[in-house]
């Protein structure tokens, strides 16, 4: 089968068959783009979201494979979801379900409990944060009890609100309130990290840049906070263009406001480290299709 995970910000495939992950593809399409303002999906995010779905056909098998999509913050958010879901069927055969941010921890959860069973990380406790282009979701797992809860505020949604650093910063303070209201964070929890944000700081760290980006280097990896406050020192001297070359284009305007995103948890948790999981929903959806826990 192939899933589907159409995010805020990028639009992510994987192909799966029950044992084995086959080939994978992604792409920045910017769903997001401008939302806080125009609360609609735009006529050239549209475009861009046809366009990576074109160019996913010509990289994976659709013909063979059945094919689950799932999309998020993005639409349930936008007054015109049904109708540009409907255009996006009408032009690529796709059909897109629109899941509910409760959907969307559990699917991202049993992903990254996949991925650490298979790399023998067994926390007892920890929180999983999954930062994404239009809302960040939370998920306290103690034992056999989850608690999970859905921020509306994501890379694309804090940058695009706010117009300078001292703006953002702010935001960046919201978020940290946010968080301290939402879930208990009363005795010490490991930190568990998924999206592109974490997984962007942690390849940079490892010598890679957008193209020659390896999940499985990535997946496990132990990411110190102050790490984070380097990578964002760096990535902030940088040009556009070398940037570019570490973020990916469609990345290099959100990037700083995802790490102030991610130290942010950091910080509020009191934590000095956390481990990175490449797989989200893209892989939850795929796992859900064959039934695995």
């Amino acid at each position: 089968m192939i899933a589907i995970d159409l995010g805020s910000n990028t639009i992510r495939f994987i192909e799966f068959d029950g044992q084995m992950w086959g080939k994978s593809f992604e792409k920045i399409v910017k769903t997001a783009e401008a939302l806080h303002a125009t609360h609609t999906i735009g006529e050239n995010a549209l475009y861009r979201i046809n366009e990576a779905i074109a160019e996913a056909k010509r990289k994976l098998d659709f013909k063979n494979h059945d094919v689950i999509a799932y999309t998020t913050a993005a639409m349930r958010l936008a007054s015109n979801s049904a109708i540009i879901l409907q255009k996006i069927a009408e032009n690529t055969g796709i059909h897109f379900s629109i899941i509910d941010s409760q959907k969307e921890a559990e699917l991202t959860l049993n992903a990254v409990r996949y991925r650490m069973e298979a790399l023998n990380i067994k926390p007892q406790s920890f929180v999983l944060a999954d930062i994404g282009g239009g809302s960040t979701e939370l998920i306290r797992c103690t034992g056999s009890e989850t608690h999970s809860v859905s921020l509306n505020m994501g890379i694309v949604t804090l940058s695009e609100c706010a117009g300078s650093i001292t703006e953002l910063l702010d935001k960046i303070n919201q978020f940290k309130e946010s968080i301290e209201g939402s879930i208990d964070l009363s005795h010490p929890l490991q930190l568990v990290l998924t999206a592109g944000t974490p997984t962007t700081i942690a390849a940079y760290l490892l010598g890679m840049d957008y193209e020659s980006y390896d999940s499985e280097k990535v997946n496990g990896y132990r990411l110190r906070l102050e790490d984070c406050y380097r990578v964002y020192e760096d990535l902030l001297a940088m040009d556009d263009l070398t940037r570019i070359r570490y973020v990916g284009v469609g990345r290099e305007n959100f990037i700083i406001a995802g790490i102030l995103m991610v130290t942010a948890i950091y910080e509020v948790m009191g934590c000095n480290e956390a481990i990175i999981i490449d797989d989200g929903l893209r892989e939850g959806i795929a796992l859900e299709y064959y039934n695995q826990p």
